[in-house]
């Protein structure tokens, strides 16, 4: 399939979109909320780069080691998918009402790749807990540094609440209501992805820092220019 080519059955031009859980557990609930979004992204047309959070794993942000010139494996893989997808959707746990450390180490690492890849991509955060918030408030946590790094993040954000108890023998959310609702965010995400990559009409510009006084040390500009399609 290729950039200008469009889903027979949906009518959808090619989106294509990176998915994984912010966990490092197998068969988390996260991971499962993530396998139910995979699922239904490719339902609707899209495109699915699924992946595992192990995948992304990196010793901690080091200052020394970046200055090296050294970038880890896992920091490079997650790179390398974030380059050649359009949009990423996120599966995160809550731990203590913030981000994972593993997921805030990889974006810290990745973030200095020039150009760094989150700049302009669409995002959409999910979430799974057996509490009743469903892992809420660690999507706005998650929100912050992604933000910054010029993510377009979705402003819907779903948050499965009593994940140990929601799905059903097919994976899939056993309540009906909920799962339309799941399945319809993915699908008006999917509509905004499209639109950004092939009706393009503005040119993004991202300054790390802005608002500051310029300076050489400080200064990351980066542009991401209209292209024809």
């Amino acid at each position: 399939m290729t950039d200008t080519a469009s889903d027979q059955t949906t009518g959808r031009r090619t989106v294509r979109v990176l998915v994984f859980a912010a966990s490092l557990r197998r068969d988390s609930l996260n991971d499962r909320l993530a396998t139910l979004a995979a699922t239904v992204v490719a339902e609707k047309g899209g495109v699915v780069d699924r992946a595992a959070m192990i995948d992304f794993d990196c010793p901690s942000y080091d200052g020394d080691v970046e200055s090296t010139g050294a970038i880890p494996a896992g920091a490079q893989r997650l790179h390398e998918r974030l380059v050649t997808a359009d949009a990423f959707i996120i599966a995160s746990p809550e731990y203590n009402a913030s981000l994972p450390g593993v997921l805030k180490n990889v974006i810290d690492w990745v973030s200095r790749v020039r150009p760094q890849p989150f700049n302009g991509r669409q995002g959409l955060l999910l979430s799974a807990s057996p509490s009743m918030v469903g892992g809420n408030r660690g999507l706005w946590s998650l929100r912050v540094p992604l933000e910054h790094l010029g993510a377009r993040v979705y402003p819907d954000m779903f948050s499965l609440a009593q994940a140990h108890q929601a799905f059903d023998v097919s994976g899939r959310i056993a309540n009906a209501t909920l799962q339309q609702r799941f399945e319809s965010t993915i699908e008006c995400f999917l509509d905004l992805v499209e639109a950004a990559k092939h009706y393009r009409a503005l040119q993004k510009q991202w300054v790390e820092f802005l608002g500051e006084k310029p300076d050489a040390a400080t200064d990351r500009v980066e542009h991401t220019p209209v292209e024809a399609t």
